[in-house]
């Protein structure tokens, strides 16, 4: 389930509503209902629940005139190709394999996702065991951007600055030190755009 406690308030009062009238709350009604202070907030989380995937509205003039979606968003599968490193680089990519993520994680074309092993990407909220979802990006990319690079052929996961001709992989923990290098030696696989976590099972 890929919903905020608020959103999740706010589609199982919609589904008891659907069920006992038998047509979709107006506005008001879902204002009064949870207690908002304005119909804003009303179309901000209307907005929320359309854009994951629980909601459609066809009709934007029309406030009755949605649809509500079971809890179940769209999945798309991507490659998992392998392990990357937030901590020391390590060897990039083992066998290939799948991961089934929520369609919205997903930006552009060309994404795939690898599993993080270290926690020096713990201040940015990435943690050992999470999945990135990375976007393919070969050239170098705007300084302060989390990406996936190669470093003398090992895979690492950093925060990317240039620092005086020379490449920083900057961590987010105070435990790990940032690494510096020529720019020949760090190859850009590519940019962080999202990231998976599965609980339980692990």
């Amino acid at each position: 389930m890929y919903l905020t406690e608020k959103q999740k308030r706010v589609y199982d009062f919609l589904k008891s509503y659907l069920e006992e009238k038998g047509l979709p709350p107006s506005y008001e009604e879902i204002r009064r209902g949870l207690g908002f202070r304005s119909l804003n907030s009303v179309a901000k989380h209307l907005k929320q629940l359309e854009k994951r995937g629980f909601l459609r509205s066809p009709w934007s003039n029309r406030k009755r005139a949605f649809e509500l979606l079971p809890l179940a968003p769209k999945a798309q599968v991507i490659p998992l190709l392998g392990r990357v490193a937030a901590g020391m680089p390590i060897e990039p990519f083992e066998t290939p394999d799948e991961l089934d993520v929520p369609e919205w994680l997903v930006r552009g074309q060309g994404n795939f996702a690898l599993k993080v092993t270290g926690f020096s990407m713990v201040e940015d909220g990435i943690r050992d065991g999470d999945y990135l979802i990375v976007r393919k990006q070969d050239h170098l990319v705007s300084s302060g951007q989390t990406v996936v690079a190669l470093l003398d052929g090992e895979a690492t996961v950093k925060r990317l600055f240039m620092k005086e001709g020379l490449v920083e992989l900057r961590p987010a923990s105070e435990k790990h030190s940032p690494v510096f290098a020529e720019p020949d030696r760090v190859e850009i696989v590519g940019v962080v755009v999202g990231l998976y976590r599965q609980y339980g099972g692990r």
